[in-house]
């Protein structure tokens, strides 16, 4: 057990030395005009959370080492805004700055939010996707070429080769669990040891994030910002489902909006659950056919996802029936009721991710969990959101509840099944663990003086890990 960590903490921190060991000639300014001129166009100040954060990050963008640091923050804690600091400290030394996003929902929410600042900039930015049409993508790849074009916006169309920076400074990284090793190793590529910044709203706890993020720095925006209201989140059978119709029509004739979340497009033979199609229907001819209901899920085209999301998010739609598509980036202040159907499919920190989505403008927002389950233990999971609002503690219940292979996909995370079993209830060894390896290298970072265990640390890290864990 103890050998196990030991080794896993030392592989990771002797890869944070080598990124630490190796120079790079871009360092920023933490202050400059462009900063200051931002401080000043944003409607609110920054939380104390957040500029702790910030701090860290300008710290960072000073050494001569690139920066490599994850920010955690809850859904809704302002994650964007502090890494906007960083990419104007880039900006404004004469460097370019990259920000890639899983999905093209999300690529265009972020994309949305720093034209609505750097417009005030005068900076421009731009999109790219795999929807990009071809004119619009030799136009911006010939300014991100000469420089012209100090940031894009992008998906997985960003790694791609034609895309060449003139001088990229930063790289920032969304919900970078969602990326392969290769993918974000791609993107850093096209600059000369960039500082890299990636952002995740999923929060995940002490003991994996030292597990899985071994080699990173990690700062957490651990408050959210003021005027937020706790998002009011019940737990009902199929039998109270008319309870949760009778606040949706209550909340849609205050002028507010509703999401309908399910698990499945369509209906699968196997699982008796409602797919989203079916369900958009259902709603459209049978419940209420007074209101305007729209679809979206992870099948439709680019440009049937974004009429759908514009739509809603222009009030043209009451109801917006999807699939989890809606669990990132879909930003609508406007709507205040999330009703999840078949609510036990879903981890918890998934469902809080989706709970995240109400909540953001200054209207009471309501989250209904529905679930025909009778399993004892689904409901005890279930009743988690009902009590707790704090993403850190429920990423240590799905933990606990579901075990960490299903919480992070035991396949993708690249670790050890053995010291996955055993993390939940050996925190204490895995900690101590940390410690020896910190010692160790501290002694001796090359293990020249330890030739066994440089051997078999080796042994172990080609084996278990072949060296891809996560980052």
């Amino acid at each position: 057990m103890f050998d196990e960590f030991f080794y896993l903490q030392l592989g990771l921190l002797r890869r944070r030395q080598q990124q630490q060991a190796q120079q790079t000639d871009i360092t920023l300014a933490p202050t400059g005009e462009l900063i200051d001129r931002f401080y000043g166009i944003i409607p609110f100040r920054f939380t104390d959370a957040q500029q702790r954060v910030v701090n860290d990050i300008l710290a960072d963008l000073q050494k001569p080492v690139p920066m490599n640091r994850l920010v955690q923050g809850d859904v809704g804690s302002g994650k964007t805004v502090v890494a906007v600091v960083a990419v104007l400290a880039a900006i404004q030394a004469g460097y370019q700055a990259a920000l890639m996003a899983p999905t093209e929902v999300l690529a265009e929410q972020h994309y949305r939010k720093l034209v609505e600042w750097f417009n005030q900039l005068h900076l421009p930015v731009e999109l790219l996707t795999g929807s990009t049409r071809a004119a619009k993508r030799r136009q911006l790849l010939g300014e991100l070429a000469t420089g012209e074009l100090p940031i894009l916006v992008g998906t997985h169309a960003l790694i791609e080769d034609p895309v060449q920076f003139n001088d990229l400074g930063l790289v920032v990284i969304d919900e970078q669990h969602r990326f392969g090793v290769q993918q974000r190793a791609r993107l850093m590529q096209k600059g000369a040891n960039p500082h890299v910044l990636t952002l995740t709203a999923t929060p995940i706890p002490r003991t994996l994030s030292l597990t899985l993020h071994g080699d990173l720095d990690v700062s957490q925006i651990d408050e959210l910002p003021p005027g937020r209201k706790a998002i009011q989140t019940t737990l009902l059978t199929s039998k109270e489902r008319p309870h949760a119709y009778d606040l949706i029509k209550r909340e849609i004739a205050q002028g507010r909006q509703v999401y309908v979340v399910l698990p499945l497009v369509e209906e699968s033979e196997k699982l008796d659950l409602k797919s989203a199609v079916d369900e958009h229907q259902r709603l459209t001819e049978v419940i209420f056919p007074e209101f305007k209901v729209g679809l979206l899920h992870g099948r439709m085209s680019s440009a049937e996802k974004d009429a759908a999301i514009t739509a809603f998010r222009q009030g043209k739609t009451h109801i917006l029936v999807s699939t989890t598509v809606v669990e990132v980036g879909v930003d609508v202040p406007n709507a205040s009721v999330m009703l999840i159907e078949h609510a036990e499919r879903f981890g918890l920190s998934q469902l809080h991710q989706l709970r995240g989505r109400v909540g953001r403008g200054a209207a009471q927002s309501y989250c209904l969990l529905l679930s025909s389950s009778r399993s004892e233990t689904a409901l005890q999971r279930l009743k988690v959101l009902e009590q707790s609002q704090d993403g850190f503690f429920i990423a240590e219940m799905d933990l606990r509840f579901r075990g960490p292979g299903e919480v992070l996909g035991t396949r993708q995370s690249g670790l050890p099944d053995l010291a996955l079993a055993s993390l939940i209830e050996d925190q204490d060894v895995l900690m101590l663990a940390r410690q020896a390896a910190e010692s160790i290298l501290q002694e001796d970072s090359t293990l020249n003086r330890w030739p066994r265990l440089a051997k078999e640390l080796q042994r172990r890290y080609d084996k278990l890990m072949g060296g891809a864990i996560m980052t």
